[in-house]
């Protein structure tokens, strides 16, 4: 018996079926694509009215001035807290776009959120995306007694090049000594800028494709993406040493392909002692739970990410 998708998220997946994909390079054809998706799966779902939203600024490396989104419980207890960048292969996205799934983990949770606009490539190649990340968890570092949160108590998270981004910044924290993250939770994480050989058994359902990866990496990297010199805080699954970086939850679906890199981190994790939890979910393509949100192994996912939530 050969990989299919999941019976549920086929029905949801079933009108993009025919939908015509950017060619390979093509970045402004790929926002175009996917952030109508995004923005329709983000509002598919009732939007908590329990939670408010404030944007505030943080002033990056570079003197540039961006926008952080913190979403709250209306009468939620003081306590952890968790800084979110959202998905879009480092090239497209917005927070305005996530505020849909971000204010629905703080309703069920009670965690309050910090989303980050961070800037997206190739307009702002690496290091800034990593460096806006590094800024705003100063920022909610500094102003933690004020937000009711405990310092100790900060997680990264985030989906895809998001969770890319949430892996990197952890390894970022430890090389300089800087604020301290308490837990990482990486959502089918972007994690290699190295081209795998394509996987007949996923690439027939691959929402996320193999020329997504191979268009958004060098528009993050330019010329270095896939050689020698990527470090693990551009590309986290060039990391050859674990030690001391925090506690991880880790999924995937079997049909994205992040698949491979992904278990391979969750191991290199595991070989350093690193605490980690990881799910590798059965008939499903990468951002399976936005668009295919009632699908019951959506709903597990969900289940488990705000578990580990209120965990903190």
């Amino acid at each position: 018996m050969s990989l299919s998708l999941d019976p549920e998220i086929a029905e949801a997946l079933a009108p993009m079926a025919d939908a015509v994909r950017p060619e390979l390079g093509d970045v402004e054809g790929r926002r175009a694509f996917w952030e109508p998706i995004i923005g329709a799966a983000s509002n598919g779902q009732p939007m908590p009215s329990d939670v408010t939203m404030t944007d505030h600024t943080v002033t990056a490396a570079d003197g540039a001035r961006i926008t952080v989104r913190w979403y709250a419980k209306d009468g939620a207890k003081p306590g952890s807290a968790v800084l979110f960048f959202h998905g879009g292969g480092y090239i497209f996205g917005h927070i305005d776009l996530f505020d849909g799934p971000v204010a629905r983990y703080v309703a069920a949770s009670g965690v309050p959120m910090l989303s980050v606009e961070y800037r997206r490539a190739p307009e702002f190649p690496f290091p800034t995306p990593l460096e806006d990340a590094y800024a705003a968890l100063r920022w909610l570092h500094d102003r933690a007694p004020e937000l009711g949160v405990d310092r100790d108590r900060i997680a990264v998270m985030g989906d895809s090049a998001g969770g890319g981004l949430a892996a990197a910044l952890a390894i970022l924290t430890r090389e300089r000594g800087g604020p301290k993250i308490a837990h990482q939770i990486l959502i089918m994480p972007m994690l290699d800028d190295r081209p795998p050989t394509p996987d007949p058994y996923i690439e027939p359902y691959a929402l996320w494709s193999y020329d997504d990866s191979r268009t958004a990496w060098p528009a993050l990297l330019g010329a270095a993406a896939g050689g020698p010199g990527v470090p693990p805080t551009a590309a986290p699954a060039r990391l050859e040493d674990a030690t001391g970086l925090p506690p991880a939850y880790i999924e995937v679906g079997q049909l994205d392909v992040f698949r491979d890199e992904d278990l391979a981190y969750a191991a290199e994790l595991s070989r350093a002692g690193v605490p980690v939890e990881f799910h590798l979910h059965p008939g499903a393509p990468h951002e399976f739970d936005s668009i295919a949100f009632k699908a019951d192994v959506a709903q597990r996912a969900t289940a488990d990410r705000v578990r580990v939530l209120k965990s903190l």
